[in-house]
């Protein structure tokens, strides 16, 4: 087998991305302001200016502050511009027994009961059940009719906690879940028969 080695030249790399920076003037933006270097006279310590952050919504005043006891003639306020990112938008509430929670919980439903189908078909013609939880329920029909209905409604159960609490994407999400787990399932017997 044949090693490749990769040689990614990450001096030119940042070079190139410190140019895009600089030619943005985000990069310049960041750096100190000439102001801010000065020597205040009589002291080692250079004067420190604080930038305010205007905003769209609220623009603040811009505020330098300078070190032990340097004029504040000498250093010039500068802004930054920060971008405002919007909340993501809340999920509108809805009725627990809309469309779609109608159509997918039916959906549940439907595949459970295949899932009951190809599981009891294959029972009987010697097969095992591969699931640990439903192998306790295999060795009798009704009971096992009554683990997937009870599956069924596990699945209506928590997708109504998660309305109440209203985490609607969760509530969605349990279903389709669900719906995966079966579908693997009762291909995986329609598979091995």
């Amino acid at each position: 087998m044949r090693k490749y080695r990769y040689h990614v030249p990450v001096p030119s790399l940042l070079l190139s991305l410190a140019l895009l920076l600089a030619q943005s003037g985000s990069l310049l933006a960041q750096g100190p302001s000439s102001s801010a270097l000065t020597q205040v006279p009589g002291n080692h310590l250079p004067a420190v200016e604080l930038a305010a952050v205007e905003l769209p919504s609220a623009p603040l005043p811009a505020v330098a502050i300078p070190l032990a006891g340097a004029n504040s003639a000498s250093a010039a306020p500068a802004a930054a511009f920060v971008p405002v990112i919007e909340q993501p938008k809340a999920s509108t509430p809805h009725r627990f027994w809309d469309r779609e929670n109608r159509i997918l919980f039916a959906a549940t439903g439907a595949l459970a009961a295949a899932d009951f189908c190809t599981t009891r078909a294959n029972l009987a013609s010697g097969g095992k059940e591969l699931n640990p939880v439903t192998r306790v329920f295999a060795g009798s029909t009704p009971v096992l009719a009554t683990n997937f209905a009870l599956e069924t409604a596990g699945v209506m159960g928590i997708s109504y906690v998660f309305h109440k609490t209203g985490h609607h994407r969760l509530e969605r999400l349990t279903s389709f879940v669900d719906i995966g787990g079966s579908v693997g399932a009762v291909g995986y017997s329609l598979a091995h028969r």
